[in-house]
């Protein structure tokens, strides 16, 4: 039995992205405001704030403008304001055709927006709560949950310095208790714990699966000549086939920079498909490449998000905490924006929590938080746009497309019809045999580039010798079931070259580069045998993003 260092708080909070730190801000606002001491803990497994932060980002200030609303004489890196909206549906390779913004749903119009890196801003926000005495920990993975007596009582941090079999290395480090009167899980899409969370308190019991896709992002420094500062793109239709729902962006944010990214959604049925390649031949199209010739790549990342909107929100509260943000999947696909709902989700649950620490209330189940977020803009925007992303599922992207745009745009979201998609993403892959094979082009090294390169730019780091934290519940399904009828799609599913099929002594292996892991979560997601489960590395493993 390992002894454990336990640390006593008000409040925890797992994970240090918009979430968790305008859950953290908040509660320390209302602390003293009433002249009230409240401990507030936040952990966070990137090596620092803002390391394993990946965005778009067009960020909407609406929760921030509420939050902190001098943000701008604080400072916050939130000044590239959207001049403007372009949008395309892709024809195919070499054509697209412009969409008027009539004919788009409104909620793609970005006025009033700003083009930001979500991960200096979440840097930013991380010193207002310091500011306010909050207490930050990066480097520190939630490794598991502390449950006594059916109820949330905090996290364990994850051990550091155990070898590959679990045995202790020299300098060795137990993980810490951190025990809690509330405990907040922040930690963003299909996080280990909030998934813990939700079997254990059957917390999904009346939503319909959360959705997912799986988002790209890479900044590119380029030629100022192709620059136009404060544009937006949005596109979709090429290179994802008619049934591959999926979006693709470019935003010119300051320095000469673009953002460049494809999101293609994780109930694609193709077992041949890979989404990097994807992404990568997306910026062979004259849109992008007219930018970006000439430019340098200098970033790379890849992260999963949650885009089941309302029908997919599970309860998001339980004895002892609540979840929030992406960990809930408060995102408004509708938008592709989730920063500002995560912070609102936060910012009520800050509330919630200091009206029961102030009635000397600990571990309860916090059931006044469902009424208090359904009062709130965020509710909402997420009932108006509930029928977004299943009506796409339902319809394709031209009809569901119509259907979105006329339902936004003359009827606020208002149609009185109700279209829910029940199918979860991991079970919509057809057999191998009944797909088509996609050859994908070699990477040229100028606009395409191949996996590894890739996660270098992401600097992505692992101890190498720890244990692998993407645990499979049976080895032999791989080989065994997953590789003869999905041709092992984790080999291409996956956009860090983490999992092959090698040939070892005349047989084939499933083989797990756990170093190369920039933490997305899409095996986690789309398994079609649900027989991986990420869990968290040692404190301090994965991406260190410094930009994104």
């Amino acid at each position: 039995m390992v002894e454990r260092e336990t640390m006593e708080f008000d409040v925890v909070i797992v994970g240090a992205g918009p979430a968790g730190l305008a859950t953290a801000i908040r509660l320390a606002q209302l602390a003293r405001e009433k002249q009230q001491e409240c401990m507030i803990c936040v952990v966070e497994k990137g090596s620092e704030v803002g390391a394993h932060i990946l965005s778009g980002a067009v960020f909407e200030t609406t929760a921030l403008d509420e939050l902190l609303p001098n943000w701008q004489e604080l400072g916050a890196p939130v000044t590239t304001k959207v001049t403007s909206d372009e949008i395309y549906w892709f024809n195919n390779d070499s054509k697209a055709t412009a969409i008027p913004h009539f004919a788009a749903p409104k909620t793609f119009h970005n006025t009033d927006n700003y083009i930001v890196s979500m991960g200096n801003v979440c840097r930013w926000l991380a010193e207002q709560a310091e500011n306010l005495g909050v207490e930050i920990f990066p480097g520190f993975s939630a490794h598991s949950l502390i449950i006594e007596d059916d109820t949330v009582k905090g996290i364990i941090t994850g051990d550091m310095g155990l070898d590959s079999n679990g045995n202790e290395k020299d300098g060795f480090m137990p993980g810490m208790e951190l025990r809690a009167k509330y405990t907040v899980f922040a930690e963003g899409c299909r996080g280990h714990l909030g998934k813990q969370l939700t079997n254990q308190f059957a917390l999904d019991q009346d939503a319909s699966p959360q959705h997912y896709g799986l988002g790209f992002k890479e900044i590119w420094q380029i030629d100022p000549a192709n620059h136009k500062q404060g544009t937006v793109v949005h596109g979709t239709g090429w290179p994802l086939s008619a049934d591959t729902n999926g979006g693709a962006f470019m935003y010119h944010s300051d320095n000469n920079q673009v953002v460049v990214g494809l999101i293609v959604d994780l109930n694609y049925s193709n077992p041949h498909l890979s989404p990097f390649d994807e992404f990568q031949r997306m910026k062979h199209h004259p849109i992008f490449k007219d930018v970006l010739a000439g430019g340098e790549r200098i970033a790379y990342g890849a992260r999963a998000i949650a885009k089941g909107g309302l029908h997919s929100l599970p309860k998001m509260h339980f004895p002892g905490g609540l979840l929030v943000g992406c960990d809930a999947g408060t995102l408004n696909f509708a938008k592709i924006k989730g920063n500002h709902t995560a912070m609102k989700s936060g910012m009520i649950a800050a509330e919630v929590i200091f009206n029961a620490l102030t009635n000397e209330q600990q571990h309860t189940d916090l059931v006044d938080y469902s009424e208090a977020f359904k009062q709130s803009w965020a509710y909402k925007e997420l009932y108006q746009s509930r029928n977004f992303g299943p009506v796409m599922h339902k319809l394709g992207k031209f009809l569901g497309g119509a259907y979105n745009t006329l339902d936004q745009n003359i009827f606020a979201g208002a149609l009185p019809f109700t279209f829910k998609d029940n199918i979860p993403d991991h079970a919509t892959l057809v057999d191998k045999n009944q797909a088509s094979v996609i050859d994908y082009p070699k990477p040229d090294g100028q606009l395409s580039f191949d996996k590894l390169s890739s996660v270098f730019l992401s600097n992505t780091n692992h101890e190498e010798s720890q244990p692998c934290h993407l645990k499979l519940k049976n080895s032999a399904i791989p080989i065994d079931v997953n590789l003869v009828k999905f041709d092992e799609p984790a080999q291409r599913y996956c956009p860090a070259g983490v999992y092959e099929i090698q040939q070892i002594a005349g047989k084939d292996e499933f083989v797990i580069n756990a170093q190369n892991c920039v933490h997305c979560k899409t095996c986690d997601i789309k398994d079609p045998s649900q027989n991986i489960t990420w869990v968290t590395p040692e404190g301090a493993g994965g991406p260190n993003y410094p930009n994104m």
